[in-house]
């Protein structure tokens, strides 16, 4: 059994004036405030609040008739951003479900991992991705799959040339032989109209299980509750609501709904009746410029790297900036000098926050009415921080110790890993984060370095033990390290020094060995030949030593 927080339990009441238990009571709450608004926009399709309740009820109503799914049971979801996310999702959590979620882009085998160690009983799957989950799914405890399209909840034209050109103009959509896949289409249709049974869930229960790394390299699920999720969107709601200013209005979320940021930030803007624009592919910066030039945006959620992708987009800074109040950066450290650049061109400031998977995310953030550039801002509401030393005490304003978290938004603790909970807590129960911060006299906090060996490409973690354990299965690998390197448009890339028994072999051969096995972000960038790597007198690989100026390598 996972070891019991009491904090993961409670929705503080001062910021919880809605009397919220669960995420389908807020659900409630939006849908009736705000029925008739827009909420979530993806490929030209708008769903209103309306539309999200009858859609998401339906879907809780097919899972309870039809699945002999329990309350408890987890459901991955493995989308990009589409309007089906939210109606999925809801729909799960309306049903007493757990919701398990799944990067996209991951390889059969990172799929496998996560929905075995989730014990996933269900999956809903974009039909682009079902090739992947057909190499696996006999391995799971998957029984029931439902399959869709981009266009699916589109009208009848638009819905089958959007449908068509994915599949075969695109060519998006390799062939898959799954005979017992339900379209999500038909599931939603059938009970199209009716109300799911009531579940009895309370607030300490578990909502969502969020997979992150560890610097084992092992994917592990962070099992946050109603109470953690509802607590983080009343705490952003707290820090970021400004008299008079709607910040709500037209938010552009190009960040995918899957990561924890994204996650969270689309239930606040539900929460305050907003209307979320979703983007399913930021990386083609040309079609997402062209899609912002559709939209008078009130905000834009994003991390550093693509701050300064768009910004180095000729077209970008044409575009209408008059109402755009307020610019979020997380997921990734915000550089002083994208921070400026946007401004320039949007002239709108970036307030930048900080959180992690285990704290459903936001630990910080920076007050709009005092935003202050290169730090993390302030402790959310109900939040309180420590900065310790390798001595375990609190060390003197200014000095840098590692940074450990307490607080209603801090996880229950990772899914059926008791001894990594057990260590990833202090005696007094604070979360130890892993990363170094400072904290100045005013209470900002800044963080100056990132804990042990986590790579960062473009707001993803990479972790180099998971990239290590994948190069050293080739056969004539003896041994091998990751790191991380500087680069222009990702913040960092993967770099791999490589001990060969086989002269012969390849930087390519290595990168390809890799490409079928990791996600692309994953995929060192570089690879170099050593004859040995460093290591401690115990037989560590001392990665440190070699994040020095490296020797040119492909």
């Amino acid at each position: 059994m996972v070891q019991q927080l009491p904090t993961a339990n409670i929705i503080p009441a001062d910021i919880n004036p809605y009397g919220f238990e669960t995420i389908p009571d807020v659900l409630a709450y939006t849908c009736q405030q705000f029925g008739a608004k827009p909420a979530f926009t993806s490929f030209g399709r708008t769903l209103d609040y309306n539309e999200l309740d009858r859609l998401s009820a339906a879907f809780a109503v097919y899972l309870q008739k039809e699945t002999g799914l329990q309350p408890g049971d987890r459901v991955a979801i493995q989308l990009p951003n589409l309007i089906q996310y939210p109606v999925v999702l809801y729909g799960i959590l309306r049903a007493g479900l757990v919701v398990v979620n799944t990067n996209p882009l991951y390889t059969s085998k990172e799929m496998e991992h996560q929905f075995c160690d989730s014990g996933a009983k269900a999956l809903i799957i974009h039909k682009s991705m079902a090739h992947n989950a057909e190499k696996i799914i006999a391995n799971t405890q998957i029984e029931h799959l439902f399959v869709t399209q981009v266009g699916d909840l589109h009208g009848f034209v638009k819905r089958n040339l959007l449908n068509a050109a994915v599949k075969y103009l695109k060519k998006m959509e390799p062939n898959f032989y799954l005979p017992d896949a339900i379209p999500l289409r038909s599931a939603l249709l059938k009970y199209l109209g009716e109300s799911p049974q009531p579940v009895d869930i309370d607030a300490g229960e578990t909502a969502v299980l969020q997979y992150t790394g560890g610097t084992t390299g092992v994917s592990k699920g962070a099992i946050l509750t109603h109470a953690n999720l509802i607590s983080n969107m009343l705490q952003a709601e707290k820090r970021l609501t400004v008299p008079g200013v709607d910040w709500t209005e037209t938010v552009i979320s190009p960040l995918p709904l899957y990561h924890i940021y994204a996650f969270t930030v689309a239930q606040v803007v539900s929460l305050l009746g907003g209307h979320s624009v979703l983007i399913p592919n930021p990386r083609d910066i040309p079609g997402f410029v062209k899609e912002l030039s559709k939209w008078n945006m009130s905000t834009f959620v994003g991390l550093n790297t693509l701050f300064v992708a768009l910004c180095n987009n000729e077209k970008f800074p044409t575009l209408d900036f008059s109402n755009l109040k307020f610019t979020a950066s997380g997921g990734m450290a915000l550089n002083l000098s994208t921070a400026e650049l946007w401004q320039s061109k949007t002239g709108c400031e970036v307030i930048e926050g900080y959180g992690l998977t285990e704290t459903s995310p936001a630990v910080c953030f920076n007050p709009p009415s005092d935003n202050r550039i290169g730090t993390i801002g302030l402790p959310m509401a109900h939040t309180d921080i420590r900065v310790i030393g390798t001595d375990g005490e609190d060390v003197a304003v200014g000095e840098a110790g590692e940074l450990c978290v307490k607080g209603p938004q801090v996880m229950k603790g990772y899914w059926h890993r008791d001894k990594e909970t057990a260590s990833s807590f202090t005696d007094d129960g604070y979360f130890i984060t892993g990363d170094i911060a400072t904290v100045d006299e005013e209470g900002y906090f800044r963080i100056v370095d990132r804990a042990k060996d986590m790579i960062i490409v473009s707001g993803f973690n990479v972790y180099p033990n998971e990239v290590e354990d994948v190069i050293t299965q080739h056969p004539d690998v003896i041994e091998c390290a990751a790191i991380g390197v500087p680069d222009e448009k990702a913040g960092e890339t993967v770099k791999v020094f490589v001990v060969s028994s086989n002269s012969a072999l390849t930087r390519e051969e290595v990168r390809d060995w890799c490409k079928d096995k990791l996600t692309r972000y994953k995929v060192p960038k570089q690879v170099e030949f050593a004859d040995d790597l460093p290591k401690s007198n115990v037989g560590k690989v001392l990665r440190r030593m070699l994040k020095t100026p490296a020797s040119d390598a492909a």
